[in-house]
């Protein structure tokens, strides 16, 4: 038994694996409670309802004239619905999970959590618009576009801004404060 105490206290002496653990609990635990569905009541879909509205804003500055109902933002020539995996919530999930994980200040975390999480939903706000209009001008690569092509973008998006927020303020274990 001593043993085995002290090959986790050996492996979780190693970073990259405390890394990996902290990584995984946070994204599991995060995946979880938002399944929930108290919390996909209360917080998920008023959120997404937030992000129809916001896109419907900025579509009708661009000049088309959208409405939103709920998570529905339509115009004449188009419509869609934003469902909880078009929110941009399962990308910030992951990239903050990443920088909760990462050994950095408490300081830099909570500056890397608040500027993932607004430069993500800006970028899935240009998704959205984007596919708008690819639904009303090119309507046969809607599909392809959503599901292929900006779901993979929006995640390696999360994912970059993860990598350049760990290389900008990656501090030594000594120095920073535990996850």
């Amino acid at each position: 038994m001593g043993s085995v105490i002290a090959r986790i206290r050996e492996l979780w002496g190693r970073p990259e694996v405390r890394f990996l653990i902290l990584f995984l609990t946070f994204l599991s635990v995060s995946f979880t409670v938002i399944a929930l569905n108290g919390v996909n009541d209360t917080f998920v879909v008023p959120y997404t309802a937030l992000i129809a509205r916001v896109s419907g804003v900025v579509l009708r500055i661009t000049g088309e004239p959208a409405t939103v109902v709920g998570c529905v933002v339509r115009s004449p020539r188009f419509a869609v619905t934003i469902f909880n995996g078009c929110n941009g919530l399962i990308t910030s999930l992951i990239f903050i999970s990443g920088v909760l994980a990462f050994p950095a200040r408490w300081s830099a975390k909570i500056i890397g959590v608040i500027g993932g999480l607004l430069a993500i939903q800006l970028i899935n706000l240009v998704r959205i618009i984007s596919l708008f209009y690819i639904g009303i001008f090119m309507p046969n690569l809607f599909n392809d576009a959503h599901i292929f092509i900006w779901q993979s973008l929006v995640i390696l998006a999360g994912v970059a801004l993860w990598i350049a927020w760990a290389q900008y303020f990656a501090v030594s274990d000594k120095t920073a404060d535990r996850a």
